[in-house]
């Protein structure tokens, strides 16, 4: 999992070290088209073209936008839909939803929207001028089969213009029979503040609208849920996994995730961490960031030092000619200064068809959500990103397939804390919040993990189990419906609210290497994280969820599910039956006396995996006999030297397990001792149970203490009040930051 760590100069201290290295196998099969010309992910989602409240949870490059054409135009022509309007964040995701032949491929119908009602196609066009035009789109009359049904705008537009319309007299009933396709879903908000989740909740309570959303990372930067528990139980879900994405394309065959620390300045660390030779998209810091060195400008200027010597720019496109430093030439794109050539360089950007188009984009805001160039090998990521949303939709990027294209990456170029700088609290949780990112990347990158009821099992058969599931007993205490929905399609979510909170961090990290103390806080804060997104469930159903939970990242922590067939041969599985065969039957060896146990030669044996699936089972303590019970999961887990199955997974190792241990981890193997000493510190302060009263009377004792042994107290010292002075170190260093940052503001 983790490079050797090499140590270059005093400002970038590692190389970049990726903590997830996702291998796929390249199937094909999530790009290959069924007979109505649609995708893997888009035919699951047309099976559920019925439902009124769709959820699609999807990552890039899926087809989500087909997908919504697709379900359009069968409830507009079949369900009685009279009127579609379609509506994303930006202008630039628009052109996704143009006029579409769909019936090319042979679907039944075509995707035809009049450019008049496609208001994400005209730049110039007035907020006040989209706003008139929606509610011409929305008041026209039903029946009138001539007008058109379609219309594609902004969040921004829809809000406008459903508020336009109920201030003008309309009444909310004309959103009755028309569909609302809601794509990047994650900006929705079940805050009161948030315009979009309002109208939303409106139209869902008060009309009989059926309502498409879409998403690729159902979790915002925030702890605000994106809907009511009671809102999203109405949604039936479609939900495509990254790894079913990845796994089923052409080309791409490995996704790597990793970090850059570096100290003082990030442009000396660039030469580190930026290859020219990859097709890269830069995101820079904003200026209002610590990141933020110097302004926009400046910065662009810089890192395009570091790229080589500008040879010219295109007085059309805007795009840049650059020289770099082993004499190649490479164009580069400005999307972060913002004259009157951006525009043209978007266009440029647009229509790209060519991977000799474009070498290296360098964007602020830009160059993100729904930002389609499939060349894109590398996003280099300066700062810390707050929002868990923003990140995954940076590393889906890279993540599109195309020929030529073998691995993609992503890479967040961070400040390295210094225990002497003010803001060193607001470092530390940064540093946390980036690496426990690529923690939850990690679950959400590898192969699914499916829960089932025993009692379903017995009535499908083993035959449709997927691979990687895990049975639960439902004998006596059986989950409800909504217990089994959260842990299949929802476990996402559940991570996300808890690695985003750097408080959960660092209780976490603070319990390094001792498990009853990681137990503890899995039964506290895993439970708590639960209750606040799911107020609805019960006690015993917050225990299964949390043990669900708990059982889903224990296999993840060990590497992952591992299918039967694809154990060696050799490999040892733990409680294994062996057996010898007599005649057409199979005996247990268990069952055979000392005598003929000894007798027994290894070629006799034959293992519970080789048994055929009807193995007819002799049991000679009882005289019968019967066909072979196997377990119903085939999957396993590696603990040790063995190979686990998963419902035998050990108690003990499931409730120790610690979702932050791979986050310290990193950091120990890729800072020095002194920025792991404030990390360190930063940790302890927040769990710290000093008082300001305790601080100023042992204060004179530290000052004293490090006067005379020439060092600050030790955490990890033997003597307990040595460790107590540490804490209150820790403690008033926390407290001054905190006081700083707030005079700052």
């Amino acid at each position: 999992m983790f490079k050797t760590i090499s140590t270059y100069n005093e400002n970038t201290m590692t190389a970049p070290v990726n903590i997830l290295n996702q291998t796929y196998a390249r199937t094909g099969q999530s790009k290959k088209n069924n007979e109505l010309g649609m995708r893997e992910m888009q035919a699951r989602a047309f099976e559920k073209r019925d439902s009124q409240y769709l959820l699609i949870k999807s990552p890039p490059a899926s087809g989500k936008s087909r997908a919504m054409m697709f379900l359009a135009l069968d409830k507009l022509i079949n369900q009685g839909i009279k009127k579609v309007i379609i509506t994303v964040p930006e202008m630039s995701i628009g052109k996704s939803f143009r006029s579409t032949p769909l019936s090319d491929f042979g679907f039944f119908a075509d995707w035809e929207v009049a450019d008049r009602y496609n208001l994400c196609l005209n730049l110039a066009q007035s907020d006040f001028r989209k706003t008139e035009i929606f509610s011409e789109f929305i008041t026209q009359d039903l029946d009138s089969s001539e007008l058109p049904q379609i219309l594609v705008c902004t969040h921004h537009s829809f809000r406008y213009g459903f508020d336009k319309v109920i201030e003008d007299g309309g009444s909310i009933d004309l959103f009755n029979d028309v569909l609302i396709g809601i794509d990047e879903f994650h900006h929705v908000s079940a805050d009161e503040s948030n315009r979009l989740g309002a109208i939303l909740d409106s139209i869902m309570n008060r009309t009989n609208a059926h309502i498409v959303a879409m998403t690729g990372s159902y979790f915002r930067g925030d702890s605000i849920p994106i809907l009511s528990d009671k809102d999203e139980e109405k949604f039936d879900k479609v939900t495509y996994t990254y790894y079913e994405q990845l796994n089923g394309y052409e080309h791409l065959k490995s996704l790597g995730l990793g970090y850059h620390f570096y100290k003082k300045s990030f442009f000396d660390a660039l030469d580190e961490c930026l290859d020219t030779t990859k097709k890269t998209i830069i995101h820079i810091p904003n200026v209002n960031s610590l990141t933020a060195e110097t302004d926009k400008y400046e910065t662009v200027g810089r890192i395009i030092d570091v790229i080589g010597d500008p040879i010219s720019r295109d007085d059309n496109s805007g795009v840049i000619t650059v020289r770099t430093k082993d004499g190649r030439q490479v164009l580069v794109a400005d999307l972060v200064t913002d004259d009157a050539i951006r525009v043209n360089t978007q266009a440029y950007l647009a229509n790209i068809t060519s991977p000799d188009e474009m070498d290296i984009i360098i964007a602020l805001g830009m160059a993100k959500e729904g930002f389609d160039w499939e060349y894109c090998e590398h996003v280099l990521t300066i700062g810390y990103r707050g929002s868990l949303t923003e990140v995954v939709q940076i590393i889906g990027r890279a993540t599109r397939d195309s020929k030529g294209k073998e691995h993609a990456q992503f890479t967040n170029l961070i400040a390295e804390p210094e225990a002497d700088k003010s803001e060193v609290t607001s470092s530390v949780n940064d540093l946390l919040k980036a690496i426990t990112l690529s923690l939850l990347m990690e679950q959400v990158l590898k192969p699914n993990i499916n829960f089932k009821r025993r009692s379903e099992i017995d009535l499908l058969g083993t035959a449709d189990l997927p691979p990687g599931t895990v049975v639960i007993d439902d004998t006596e205490n059986p989950p409800s419906d909504r217990v089994m929905e959260i842990l299949n399609q929802e476990k996402d979510e559940l991570l996300a609210q808890l690695y985003q909170n750097v408080d959960n961090s660092k209780k976490y990290i603070a319990a390094e290497n001792n498990y009853t103390e990681a137990e503890a806080v899995s039964d506290n804060v895993i439970p708590r994280v639960i209750r606040s997104k799911y107020p609805a469930l019960d006690s015993n159903e917050v225990r299964q969820v949390q043990e669900g939970l708990m059982q889903y990242m224990a296999i993840n922590r060990q590497g992952g599910i591992v299918e039967g067939k694809d154990i060696p041969d050799d490999a040892p599985i733990e409680n294994e039956r062996l057996f010898i065969k007599k005649g057409s039957e199979y005996v247990d060896v268990s069952s055979l006396d000392e005598r003929e146990k000894n007798k027994l030669k290894p070629e006799d044996i034959i293992k519970d995996r080789h048994l055929p699936p009807d193995a007819k089972i002799y049991d000679p303590k009882t005289n019968s006999s019967h066909i072979n019970e196997t377990n119903p999961s085939n999957s396993f887990v590696k603990v040790g030297s063995k190979f686990v199955n998963v419902n035998n997974l050990p108690i003990d190792l499931v409730k120790s397990i610690n979702p932050f241990h791979d986050a310290y981890e990193v950091l120990s193997r890729t800072v020095d001792k002194e920025v792991l000493k404030t990390i360190n510190d930063g940790v302890h302060a927040s769990r710290s149970t000093v008082t300001e009263e305790e601080a100023i009377i042992m204060w004179p004792k530290i000052s004293a203490f490090i006067k005379s042994k020439g060092r600050q107290p030790n955490f990890n010292s033997s003597d307990d009040i040595e460790r107590r002075m540490a804490e209150v170190v820790a403690y008033v260093r926390n407290q001054k930051a905190k006081r700083d940052a707030s005079y700052h503001d």
